[in-house]
This record gives C-alpha cells, structure tokens and sequence, in this order.
C-alpha cells in the first residue's frame, strides 16, 4: 500500500504542471509526515505487531512455581492441549 502511494505522488510530482512551488509543498509535507516522532511509534508499533504474528518461537506461559526461585515455562499451544485433556 505504502509503494503505492509513493508512486501515485512520484507520478503526480513528476507529471504535472504545477511547477516548483507544488514539488516543494509536496516535498515538504512528506518530510513533516515522515519525520514525525507519532508516524515513527505508528511504524514501530505495526513492525512490532507483525513481528510478533510472524515469530516462530513458542510464546510461553508461566505455570506452577517448583519453588520460590524457580518458574517452569510451557508454551501456548501445549498449554491449550492440556488444558483440554482435563
């Protein structure tokens, strides 16, 4: 979707008539979008979130603690099976 819209305005930038003042407040106006600290946490947010879809590592659960030191780790989906066992 992004490389759409960055050819859309290339294309638009490039194609129209409009001259150099239009380039310059386009130009301008995706320096302040992309350079915002809120679009960069909105980015790093989403990569996080896809990162964490994409991950393969098991996501693991806490159970039972063998003592006060010492916490035993299951993952999810071995969680779920025995969860359903019972």
């Amino acid at each position: 979707m992004l490389r759409l819209i960055i050819g859309v305005a290339a294309g638009y930038v490039l194609g129209t008539k409009a001259g150099r003042a239009r380039y310059e407040q386009i130009s301008a106006a995706t320096r302040a979008v992309t350079g915002s600290p809120v679009t960069k946490k909105l980015v790093s947010v989403g990569r996080q979130k896809l990162s964490d879809k994409l991950s393969t590592q098991p996501k693991l659960e806490p159970m039972e603690p063998i003592d006060e030191r010492t916490t035993v780790l299951i993952p999810h989906d071995q969680l779920r099976h025995k969860q359903l066992r019972r």
